[in-house]
């Protein structure tokens, strides 16, 4: 038996760190659960961000608007999440986890369900910023909470897996689409009332979530922290006492402290690789289908084809989630990156329905593969006290990418297409280099 099997089977006079801890609680039934809860939410919330682009015509309708002025309850939505990933990142450092998780999921459930009763155009923007809120909120501490309740051996692949509810997600809303085109010009109020339900259940589901154990051992509460780790491994069937705690360190540190010399260099390269693969994600996965849908491939707008390019998302997942664990976070990440850059080209090759299909479903299983290895990265390199900060300004940062995909990408795609294909490419490959220039490699890394 080694040394570190003796400590975690027998109570010993000497302080568990939380890694031993954890360890101590092992894997299993509290951590599926756990899984679960949290995948439902995802997959809900990107129903949420899908719902944008079916709903926009039955807007118009309802409102007599435009298709433009429809596309400003996206925009308001997009607002939000900027908005909930930072205030709500930033609170699950200062109040913890647990009630942040709460506070969003149910401003996420409030505002998407109410979105269906909208009265008017106003109210409808209104709370279209509300749920954009909390469905920002929700996924920065999600994944948060979901590393600090893994050893550091595991936690890669089962953030990565989490990021594949985004596909069960598009799955969701395409076949919901289907079913609300017959719905008459409110169809839109059925797409929202739906997606709105998944959180409803999430808000019932997440008071069996506890606190992290992380937060409550550096907010200085180590024996609640241990007893967390208590109940995780009865749940798990393990019979470890788990014995008292390291203390971690409970100072509180601002926002700033992401750029302070240790962590400058690790917080600007990776912020400009999530700000570099949103911009190209709603350039492939937004423009580009409008583009091609104008000169004669309808299919990509479909309902059937979201279902297909959602399921090759699924082996891209699976692959990232083996890399992250057998190469490491940085070379699956890079990887992922660059294999989207070459088939973002292969769309240059010609325009036949062959090159099309080919080229969207490798863009959908690399660029979803490095959604889920950058997920799986980001709350891994920063310290407990800003790990929740990190993630949230992060995918505060991802939402600004999304606004600014419209003037950037929108413009080039509409007048000069291969231009457009170099451009995404190039900032694919930029992506790449700053992953590569981080200062840490955090596969089997303990959390701080």
């Amino acid at each position: 038996m080694t040394q570190i099997s003796r400590e975690l089977n027998t109570v010993s006079s000497a302080k568990l760190s939380m890694e031993q801890g954890i360890q101590a609680a092992g894997v299993g039934t509290f951590q599926y659960r756990l899984f679960v809860i949290f995948g439902l939410v995802w997959a809900a919330d990107a129903m949420q961000v899908l719902a944008i682009g079916f709903s926009v015509p039955s807007i118009a309708r309802t409102f007599d608007i435009s298709i433009p002025a429809a596309l400003q309850t996206g925009t308001m939505f997009f607002i939000g999440m900027l908005i909930g990933a930072f205030v709500f990142g930033r609170l699950a450092d200062r109040i913890g986890r647990r009630p942040v998780l709460m506070i969003a999921i149910l401003i996420d459930a409030v505002g998407g369900i109410a979105s269906a009763f909208s009265p008017s155009l106003e109210w409808l923007f209104f709370l279209r910023l509300l749920t954009g809120i909390g469905v920002g909120g929700t996924l920065p501490v999600d994944y948060t909470m979901m590393a600090e309740f893994l050893p550091s051996d595991r936690r890669g692949r089962w953030l990565v897996l989490l990021e594949s509810f985004w596909a069960v997600g598009t799955i969701a809303i395409a076949v919901l689409a289907l079913f609300a085109e017959g719905m008459g010009p409110d169809a839109w109020r059925t797409i929202f009332f739906v997606t709105g339900i998944p959180a409803l259940l999430g808000v019932v589901l997440r008071f069996y979530v506890p606190e992290s154990p992380h937060f409550l051992n550096n907010s200085g509460k180590s024996e609640q922290a241990r007893k967390v780790l208590q109940r995780v491994a009865k749940v798990n069937r393990q019979s470890t006492d788990i014995g008292e705690l390291q203390p971690g360190e409970m100072a509180r540190k601002s926002i700033l402290a992401l750029f302070s010399p240790s962590l400058a260099r690790r917080t600007i390269f990776l912020f400009i690789a999530w700000m570099l693969i949103s911009i190209s994600y709603y350039g492939i996965f937004v423009y580009l289908p409008v583009r091609l849908s104008a000169e004669g491939f309808g299919f990509m707008r479909g309902q059937f084809f979201l279902v297909i390019v959602a399921l090759v998302q699924l082996p891209g997942f699976a692959l990232a989630a083996y890399g992250v664990e057998k190469w490491g976070r940085k070379p699956t990440l890079v990887g992922f990156l660059l294999l989207s850059a070459v088939g973002c080209l292969i769309y240059a090759l010609g325009q036949t329905t062959a090159i099309v299909v080919g080229a969207t479903l490798l863009m959908s299983f690399s660029l979803l593969g490095t959604w889920g290895s950058i997920y799986a990265f980001t709350p891994e390199i920063y310290p407990t006290n800003l790990r929740a900060s990190g993630m949230g300004t992060a995918g505060a940062i991802a939402r600004v990418g999304g606004l600014l995909a419209p003037a950037l990408i929108a413009p080039i795609m509409a007048t000069n297409f291969n231009m457009a294909l170099g451009v995404i490419s190039v900032l694919l490959l930029v992506s790449a280099i700053s992953v590569w220039l981080i200062d840490v490699e955090s596969r089997n890394r303990v959390l701080d």
